[in-house]
């Protein structure tokens, strides 16, 4: 396939608002969910890179980037996994490969759990695992990204510190992409991870019937200590490392995330292949 890589940027209504949609290539529907507070800017410099086979779109969640917040208190994984199938739904798209890095990878598992028949293949990077051990220890806690805005702008260097250490030394310029979004969530870049602490996760998990890829990136220490559970509980899936892979993943290292969806896609389809010839 291929053709055009060009980003095309839109707005598309759906029952609860207007969901923004970052969107290059032609093929096969890829929907890319990103991590709390990002917007499709996480996946700036990967749409080109899955475009050239595939139809690659990066939504804002429900009120991150330029989406519309939902309704005060309406705010879940449920939600936001909703919306993500209703602009699918907008888009003209009855089916699609959903790929999801932190947050998103747990709407990728709500949206395949809830909606089996519309979700072709999962990608779940650097994937949260929320048990109830995970709920209750989260329970009331100060989360990441969490700040009070003052006067004198220090809470810009609060967000900044927050991160660093989960960043690839001497890229500031991601820190940076980081420190924007977060501004444009305000509350809500805390309150995401708040939505993600309050998944009733493990029972979904076990309802994920399509093919999975779980990406591990191993500089992450959020997600990776996690990633052969999260695999582990889904059936038939794939466990891929990617080495020295940060929190930022999708950013810091683009090249090596779309490969492994790549690789990952392109065996599916292989596969198929053989056994329709056979």
């Amino acid at each position: 396939m291929g053709g055009d890589t060009v980003i095309e940027r839109s707005f598309v209504p759906i029952r609860n608002g207007r969901v923004h949609v970052a969107a290059c290539g032609s093929g096969p529907p890829v929907l890319l969910l990103h991590q709390t507070p990002r917007s499709w800017d996480e996946f700036r410099d990967v749409l080109p890179l899955l475009g050239r086979r595939y139809r690659a779109l990066a939504m804002d969640t429900m009120g991150f980037g330029d989406s519309t917040p939902l309704p005060a208190g309406q705010e879940s994984i449920e939600a936001w996994a909703d919306a993500a199938h209703q602009l699918l739904t907008a888009l003209g798209h009855d089916t699609a490969i959903v790929v999801g890095h932190h947050t998103g990878a747990a709407i990728a598992v709500e949206m395949a759990a809830s909606r089996p028949e519309r979700v072709e293949a999962l990608v779940l990077s650097a994937s949260p695992y929320v048990d109830a051990a995970r709920r209750a220890a989260s329970a009331g806690k100060k989360v990441v990204d969490e700040v009070t805005a003052s006067a004198d702008g220090r809470h810009l260097m609060e967000l900044w510190a927050m991160r660093q250490a989960f960043y690839p030394d001497n890229r500031g310029d991601l820190l940076e992409r980081f420190v924007i979004d977060a501004l444009r969530a305000g509350p809500r870049a805390a309150e995401g991870h708040r939505v993600v602490g309050r998944y009733v996760m493990e029972p979904r998990l076990a309802l994920v019937r399509c093919p999975t890829l779980v990406i591990a990136p191993t500089a992450d220490p959020h997600a990776y200590p996690h990633a052969a559970r999260v695999a582990g509980d889904i059936a038939g899936s794939t466990l891929v490392e990617i080495e020295n892979g940060m929190v930022p993943l999708p950013d810091h290292m683009p090249e090596q995330f779309a490969a492994a969806v790549e690789r990952f896609l392109s065996g599916l389809k292989q596969a198929a292949t053989h056994t329709t010839m056979r």
